[in-house]
C-alpha cells in the first residue's frame, strides 16, 4: 500500500477512534457531578475538589508521559492509557463506596489526561504540516459528535449508571485493542536526519521544553482557558439542578446543543483559522466565551441558556484548534511529545475550574462564578498574544561549550595527524 494512503487511513481511524472513545466518555463522565451529588449527598464544593483531582495529577503526569512516548513510540502509550480508563470506568460501575469510586474516577482522569496530548502529537507525527488544521479539525469535531450523543444515551439510561460506566469502560478496551492490532505507518523523515538525531533523555527532553518562553505563556493561557470550558460540566450542572426545575434535563440538552454546533460550525471555523491565522481565532474565541459567561449568568429558562451556550461552543471551536497550531508552531518532530505533554500541564485547569468555580458557586452564587470564569477567558486572549510575540529560547551556554570543546578536540587530532 502507498505510504501515504496508509498514514490517511491511520489519521481515518485515530479520528473515529476518538469519536467512539468520546460517546463513551460523554455518556458516563459527564454525569459524574450528578451522580456524586445525589447517590453520595456531597455538594459544589467538594465535587469540584473531587472531579478536579484526577485532571490535576494528570496534567503533573502529562510531560513525563509525552517526553517518554517519544522515546518508547506513542502507540504503546496509547494502548496503555485506554486500558487503564477503560478498567478505572469498569471499576467505577461497580464500586459500592464514595471512596472506591473516586479513588477510579481518580485514575480513568489521569489516564484521559496523558492520552490526549500524546494522541494530538501522534497525529501531528502522521500528518503533514499542511493538513494539521485539516485533521484537527476532523479529530475535534469527532470528540464532539461523542459528546452530541453521548449525553442523550445517558439521559435515556435514567438512573443506570453502573451500566453506563461498564459499558464505557468496554468501549474503551476495544478501541485499545484496536489500536494495539494495527500498526502505526511510518512518519516520513528528512534526508539524513537519522544519521543526525540525537538520543535526548526524558529530563532533558521536558527541561527544554519547559525552558521555551513561548510555551510558557500557552501553558498559563490554556489553564486559564480549560478552566473556564474544560469542565464545565462540574459546576454549570449543580448550578442548573439547583436553581432550575429540571435542571438536570436541560444540562443534558445543553451538552447535546454544544456538541451538535461543534459539528454544524467547524468547518466554518476551520476556514476562519486558516483566513486570520491561529492568533487572532484564538482572541476571538476567548472573547465570544467572556461574553457567553455573562449571558448565563443573565439566563433564566432554557432559551436563555442554549443561545448563550451556542455563543460558547462557537468560542471553543475557535480556541481549541487554534491552541493546536500554535503549539505545534514551536515544536519539531524529535521534540512533539515533549511539547504537547508539557504543554498538557494546562490541564490542571481542570482542576482549578471546578474547584474555584465550585467554591465561587457555594460563596457568591451564580454571579460569582460566572464572573470569574469570564475574567479567565480575558487573560487567556492576552497571554496567548504575549506568548506568540516571545521569541525562542537561545541556545544553552553549555551547548556553546561543548560546541568549543568540539571543535578544540577536532583542531588537536588534526595536529597531531599533521
Amino acid at each position: 500500500m502507498n505510504p501515504d494512503s496508509r498514514r490517511l487511513r491511520f489519521v481515518y481511524f485515530l479520528v473515529a477512534g476518538s469519536g467512539l472513545v468520546n460517546v463513551a466518555r460523554a455518556m458516563s463522565l459527564s454525569f459524574l457531578a450528578v451522580k456524586l451529588q445525589q447517590s453520595f449527598g456531597l455538594g459544589p464544593a467538594a465535587i469540584g475538589v473531587l472531579l478536579g483531582t484526577g485532571p490535576l495529577l494528570g496534567a503533573i503526569a502529562a510531560p513525563v508521559a509525552g517526553s517518554l512516548s517519544d522515546r518508547v513510540g506513542r502507540q504503546f502509550m496509547l494502548v496503555l492509557m485506554l486500558v487503564l480508563t477503560a478498567l478505572s470506568l469498569i471499576g467505577m460501575g461497580f464500586a459500592q463506596s464514595v471512596t472506591a469510586f473516586c479513588a477510579a474516577q481518580i485514575v480513568a482522569a489521569i489516564s484521559i489526561a496523558v492520552y490526549e496530548p500524546i494522541s494530538r502529537a501522534l497525529m501531528s507525527d502522521i500528518c503533514p504540516p499542511e493538513l494539521r488544521l485539516k485533521y484537527f479539525s476532523w479529530r475535534y469535531m469527532a470528540v464532539n459528535a461523542g459528546w452530541a450523543v453521548g449525553p442523550l444515551i445517558g439521559v435515556a439510561a435514567g438512573t443506570a449508571f453502573s451500566l453506563l460506566f461498564t459499558l464505557a469502560g468496554c468501549i474503551y478496551a476495544a478501541f485499545a485493542f484496536a489500536l494495539h492490532l494495527v500498526g502505526v505507518p511510518a512518519e516520513p523523515k528528512a534526508a539524513g536526519s537519522e544519521a543526525t538525531e540525537e538520543r535526548v533523555s526524558i529530563i532533558a527532553s521536558i527541561r527544554a521544553a519547559i525552558r521555551d518562553p513561548r510555551l510558557t505563556f500557552f501553558v498559563g493561557g490554556g489553564t486559564l482557558l480549560i478552566a473556564v470550558y474544560g469542565q464545565w460540566s462540574a459546576t454549570l450542572a449543580p448550578y442548573l439542578s439547583a436553581t432550575l426545575e429540571g435542571g438536570v434535563d436541560l444540562f443534558a440538552y445543553l451538552l447535546s446543543i454544544n456538541g451538535m454546533v461543534v459539528l454544524a460550525g467547524n468547518l466554518f471555523a476551520r476556514r476562519l483559522i486558516e483566513k486570520v491565522g491561529a492568533l487572532h481565532a484564538m482572541v476571538l474565541g476567548c472573547v465570544l466565551i467572556l461574553a457567553s459567561e455573562l449571558g448565563f449568568l443573565a439566563s433564566t429558562g432554557f432559551s436563555g441558556f442554549a443561545l448563550f451556550m451556542v455563543l460558547f461552543t462557537i468560542g471553543e471551536i475557535l480556541v481549541v484548534p487554534s491552541e493546536y497550531l500554535l503549539v505545534d508552531g514551536i515544536c519539531n518532530a524529535r521534540n512533539r511529545g515533549s511539547y504537547f505533554g508539557a504543554h498538557s500541564f494546562s490541564t490542571i485547569g481542570n482542576f482549578f475550574g471546578p474547584a474555584i468555580g465550585g467554591v465561587m458557586l457555594g460563596a457568591f452564587g451564580g454571579a460569582g462564578m460566572f464572573l470569574t470564569f469570564a475574567a479567565f477567558a480575558a487573560a487567556s486572549a492576552v497571554m496567548f498574544t504575549i506568548g506568540t510575540r516571545m521569541p525562542p529560547p537561545r541556545p544553552r551556554a553549555e551547548g556553546a561549550v561543548a560546541a568549543t570543546v568540539i571543535e578544540i578536540s577536532g583542531l588537536s587530532s588534526r595536529l597531531r595527524h599533521a
